[in-house]
């Protein structure tokens, strides 16, 4: 009688990179289609851009280091990294600049570094701060929401994608036209200026808690970021600790003195807090790995949004907070490791 022989592992995984990453591109979908509505076909255009570049320098890496090529980019995980990228930047970014993240992202933070598995960093939050840095000029044109008590110019499909490609606008438009500064930037500026925050919230960019339009792109992330929690891909550790994070001193500081200081549902629903807390810092690869480190991880990484937003020169530092707690990843894994069942629990001072 002959048996079947098979080899480790013996229990097939529930779950691989590829399914993942699918659930990842899948809740992020409520999020992309309210932000095309919001803010136009730009949206489409630098996702695009960003995939195709970021594909492109995968294919590069893998093929300079002998790596099956196909096989890795039926991961997914490339194109998780490019629509990251699209959310964090404008609308309305020239192709280049998009390339130039996309590269650096997949070339530089991933690659370099031995691929997806042993990055430090997290490739889009790299790739975002090169071109924050080098191209401060093109990460400002943010557009105003669709709202129609906002005087606004608002482009055309075919407008958008010449600027896309060519970095110029239509002979009648400028950049005053199409550009606003975002909700972050006003109270940033305005409170710089002596203002209160209760005086900023009368602009027309501002909703009931955040900016108009970010709201309802934030509603649907946090509902994605529910779906993924739900389906297990992630951890609720790192979520909780973001969002406590950031609202507990936001909190504290805007009840003691809520004139100088936003208010903790603002900072919430404005920039890419809710996009932090459930896609980007639950990154499996550079974040923290034990229960109580993603929680000290996650705590850090909102924390020090509120501190940049607060008092950095930066209206929005999701992106710098997060490579910040990536570089503490190895000592809060180290100082948190789980106890090993069977081993003896050593106290300090103890030989």
């Amino acid at each position: 009688m002959e048996f079947e022989k098979r080899d480790a592992p013996f229990v097939a995984p529930t779950t691989n990179v590829a399914s993942m990453m699918l659930h990842v591109l899948y809740a992020l979908i409520p999020a992309a289609l309210a932000y095309v509505w919001y803010f136009g076909s730009g949206f489409v255009f630098n996702l695009i851009i960003a995939g195709i570049f970021c594909i492109a320098g995968e294919s590069l890496m893998l093929r300079l280091r002998g790596r099956p090529v196909e096989a890795t980019l039926a991961d997914y995980s490339v194109l998780v990294t490019a629509a990251l990228l699209t959310f964090a930047m404008p609308a309305l970014t020239p192709w280049w600049v998009t390339a130039t993240a996309a590269l650096f992202a997949t070339v530089v933070a991933k690659h370099l570094y031995g691929g997806l598995g042993y990055n430090l960093f997290n490739p889009a939050m790299v790739g975002y701060v090169v071109v924050l840095i080098a191209f401060p000029m093109d990460m400002n044109l943010w557009t105003a929401p669709r709202m129609g008590d906002i005087d606004y110019q608002f482009m055309t499909i075919a407008q958008t994608a010449r600027f896309t490609l060519t970095g110029s606008l239509p002979d009648y438009l400028t950049f005053d036209a199409i550009s606003r500064a975002t909700p972050l930037d006003i109270v940033k500026a305005g409170l710089n200026d002596m203002r209160t925050f209760e005086e900023l919230r009368a602009y027309p960019m501002m909703g009931d808690f955040g900016g108009r339009g970010w709201e309802w792109i934030g509603n649907f992330t946090a509902i994605g970021g529910a779906w993924l929690l739900v389906k297990k891909i992630i951890r609720w550790q790192i979520p909780f600790g973001v969002l406590m994070g950031l609202l507990i001193p936001s909190s504290l500081m805007y009840f003691l003195v809520p004139g100088v200081h936003p208010s903790p549902g603002f900072h919430l629903f404005s920039g890419g807090t809710i996009l932090c807390a459930f896609f980007i810092a639950t990154d499996p690869v550079s974040a923290a790995t034990s229960e109580k480190g993603r929680l000290i991880y996650g705590f850090g990484i909102g924390f020090l949004i509120y501190a940049i937003r607060e008092w950095g020169s930066y209206a929005d530092g999701v992106a710098f907070a997060v490579l910040l707690m990536n570089l503490a990843v190895p000592t809060i894994d180290y100082l948190t490791k789980p106890h090993i069942v069977g081993h003896p629990i050593k106290r300090r001072g103890a030989r």
